[in-house]
């Protein structure tokens, strides 16, 4: 039989390395904690104040009540001020520039913030042809770029309302966290033809039981200690890819980390600015 020639056989061999696509299969991720260490929302806005895109008083108030919404849980007075401190916090500000300068501090902060862990359960999910999406409270906008940069097929977030290029400060929907978050994933699944039997979910956070029971492989990553507590008690997979020092803070609740740093940083800049006056005077 007469051979092939190269050319007749780089199709059949791109068709034999080809992964055939899980077309009812997905998996989704949480981003804090899970995917990035640490809150994704303190990095991004920590890079735009350093940008000074925004106050320092504007970062404290924004941290503050992150701090109270993380830290007070799921009552809906909570849950309403994090959405107000979030909506002024980006009220009349350009979509177009927030995003740029998130792409920058994707860069210089961000990347090097993924766990490697998680980013390779990610690729695992990929590798077999499924679809994989992060689905977090951190805003849209963000949350695609992260996704993007990580090559994800996308991600769900929560949205802020846009006018004329511009953040109106109005929320479109509500915060997704907790059943918002588990709500929309069944309307993804809906909308993609996706089996949740067949699907996967990872989150660290007890606030994400109700994301992690709808799906046939819940996978608790890096958890806080109520999470690792009900995982243990459901019989499900637990990967902690955190290490030392930081794998004993289980029990500590991000928000107050988040809230030392996010004082430090405000620290900071403040001293920075006392020695430009200082500076400005000599």
């Amino acid at each position: 039989m007469p051979g092939l020639s190269a050319g007749s056989a780089v199709p059949e061999l791109e068709q034999a390395l080809t992964v055939p696509a899980q077309p009812d299969a997905a998996a989704f991720f949480d981003v804090d904690n899970t995917v990035v260490v640490g809150a994704s929302i303190f990095h991004f806005a920590k890079g735009l104040a350093a940008r000074k895109y925004f106050s320092t008083s504007d970062l404290r108030r924004f941290l503050w009540q992150q701090v109270r919404f993380r830290t007070g849980g799921e009552a809906h007075n909570n849950i309403a001020s994090a959405q107000e401190s979030a909506l002024a916090f980006i009220a009349g500000k350009s979509v177009a520039e927030i995003v740029a300068m998130s792409e920058e501090i994707y860069d210089e902060t961000i990347a090097a913030r993924i766990y490697s862990g998680t980013r390779a359960l990610a690729q695992l999910h990929l590798d077999a042809g499924e679809r994989v999406w992060l689905v977090t409270a951190t805003p849209e906008e963000l949350a695609r770029i992260i996704a993007r940069r990580l090559g994800l097929t996308g991600a769900l977030g929560t949205r802020a309302e846009e006018q004329d290029g511009l953040f109106t400060g109005r929320l479109i929907g509500e915060l997704l966290h907790g059943e918002a978050k588990a709500a929309a994933v069944r309307d993804l699944a809906l909308r993609e033809g996706l089996d949740l039997a067949q699907c996967a979910a990872y989150s660290d956070s007890i606030n994400d039981i109700p994301m992690l029971s709808l799906v046939g492989r819940p996978v608790a990553v890096n958890p806080d200690s109520a999470l690792r507590d009900e995982a243990r008690r459901r019989g499900w997979e637990i990967r902690d890819f955190r290490t030392g020092r930081k794998a004993a803070r289980i029990g500590v609740p991000t928000a107050l980390v988040t809230a030392a740093a996010g004082g430090a940083v405000a620290g900071g800049l403040a001293i920075g600015r006392r020695q430009e006056r200082n500076r400005g005077r000599t």
